[in-house]
């Protein structure tokens, strides 16, 4: 009877569930939008049972869409948005406020008081990331804060703590199994990257009861079975657990340390592996846990970007001057050029490196001759002016010269995009022909854990390496103008 590896792979904007057979191969994948809440300017919040129920849908249409049955996978890996924070009732399983979504900054107030108190050092020591609402230790004290009787029955025990990782195989396994992986602990600010361990002295200075806390296990084991009741009386084995940027770090092949990887997403994410090594950044880059493989720990050098791909979605469902995402590589190419237009993304402020969560989006150098294909082109370039913007941060801190940069999520399918990036990083953009690379590092690390692949197994085929082709003068150019608008939008 053949075997599957099942992926599930819940993202910000939807959750999908994607089989692959021994040779790597789709064989299914379903999809399903999840919604996101924006209840104040600013706020992203999502209801965590439509996280779970979605989940349990395309993990089932999934099944049925390559007709096999469950006993027929061999195990479940799962990548999750990151930071994304859900405290739900230990009794009755039932979330008491929605999810924080990574994106959110209603606790940039909380984060403000802790730099005024000069926690910013002992953070960045601990952990290797900086304040920033981004995280999720100030989520989880917004909730605690914000509902009602919410902080004494955590400090009784009455309460768990878990990023979408931890709730999905809390549900899963029959409300049996409270785990986390390293790669999403490192995400809370409350890991101590060093120890690889939930860090007594940040939980007291941020007053977080550490009963609510999942255990920390390795990426790449055997966490425990789905319960019997989910899929038609069969337990499969959840075997992998890990943040979405670091399987896609994985899924790429980037196991060699130097090695780096950047994803259009929801947002952007650019890592660099450094083997066993933590590099400390001082150009605004994270340092963070890649993942554990038995006793193996492996770190990566991390540029998050706040949006990407949901400028693109912005433009479709707000402005409406797509329909859909493929459209915008013909209209970008229809034009010579963005006229002088920019785009600084900043919805929900700027990441790395500029890490500035005050300053507001914003369309720099409109003229009357401004038309839909200058704006979408200038979506397109933001993408990959911000990736720039973060490469070279990651040179200064790692004092690695970058030749090629491997590149996934689902504007890598653009080819205006990648040919673009080429140009403005001034290095090889490698495509592969498997774009589902978060998901397929997900089905690697379950695999690896039961033994369903070894790393020889793990080999990509490239599609399209894309060339750089435009003249330093050039790129100086029109990157002096994306900083020019960077800091106007800072300014303003």
């Amino acid at each position: 009877m053949e075997k599957f590896i099942m992926a599930i792979d819940q993202g910000t904007t939807s959750t999908r569930a994607i089989l692959f057979d021994h040779e790597r191969n789709v064989v299914a994948m379903s999809q399903k939008e999840t919604t996101l809440f924006y209840p104040q300017p600013g706020w992203v919040e999502q209801d965590a049972n439509d996280i779970y129920l979605s989940t349990l849908a395309v993990c089932m249409d999934v099944i049925s869409k390559a007709k096999i049955s469950p006993k027929q996978i061999a195990s479940i890996g799962i990548s999750n948005q990151r930071e994304t924070t859900i405290i739900w009732d230990k009794e009755t399983g039932l979330p008491i406020y929605h999810a924080i979504v990574w994106q959110s900054k209603q606790t940039d107030g909380i984060c403000d008081e802790w730099k005024e108190k000069g926690y910013e050092s002992i953070i960045s020591k601990k952990t290797g990331m900086r304040i920033d609402p981004y995280f999720s230790a100030s989520k989880i004290v917004w909730i605690l804060n914000h509902v009602e009787g919410a902080k004494e029955k955590a400090k009784k025990g009455g309460l768990l703590f878990g990023t979408v990782d931890s709730w999905l195989v809390w549900k899963l396994t029959g409300q049996q199994v409270h785990i986390t992986d390293v790669s999403n602990a490192s995400r809370t600010l409350l890991f101590n990257i060093e120890t690889c361990t939930w860090d007594d002295e940040l939980l007291e200075l941020f007053d977080i009861p550490k009963a609510i806390l999942p255990e920390i296990k390795a990426t790449s084991c055997h966490y425990g079975n789905t319960s019997p009741y989910l899929f038609l009386n069969e337990e499969i084995p959840i075997c992998a657990v890990v943040g979405d940027q670091q399987a896609a770090l994985f899924g790429q092949g980037c196991y060699e340390m130097g090695s780096v990887k950047n994803t259009y997403g929801t947002g952007g994410f650019m890592l660099m592996n450094t083997g066993d090594k933590i590099v400390r950044s001082n150009s605004g880059l994270v340092s963070t846990v890649a993942w554990k493989i038995g006793d193996k720990i492996t770190y990566a050098l991390e540029g998050s970007i706040f949006v990407s791909g949901s400028l693109i979605k912005w433009l479709r469902d707000e402005l409406k001057i797509i329909n859909s995402a493929s459209q915008t590589e013909q209209m970008a190419l229809s034009v010579d050029s963005c006229n002088g237009l920019y785009i600084v993304p900043a919805f929900v402020g700027l990441g790395a490196p500029y890490w500035n969560d005050k300053c507001r989006a914003s369309i720099v150098g409109l003229t009357f001759g401004t038309n839909k294909n200058h704006l979408v082109r200038a979506a397109l370039e933001a993408m990959a002016f911000q990736s720039k913007d973060v490469l070279e941060a990651m040179v200064e801190d790692s004092g690695v010269a970058i030749s090629s940069i491997k590149v996934d999520g689902g504007a890598a399918a653009n080819n205006f995009l990648l040919q673009f990036q080429s140009d403005i990083l001034m290095c090889d953009i490698e495509r592969y022909k498997i774009n589902e690379l978060t998901a397929l590092g997900a089905a690697y690390l379950a695999g690896l854990s039961c033994s369903y692949w070894t790393y020889d197994d793990l080999k990509m085929d490239l599609d399209r390496v894309f060339k750089p082709s435009r003249s330093k003068e050039n790129i100086d150019k029109i990157y002096g103008g994306w900083k020019k608008a960077v800091h106007a939008c800072m300014e303003f």
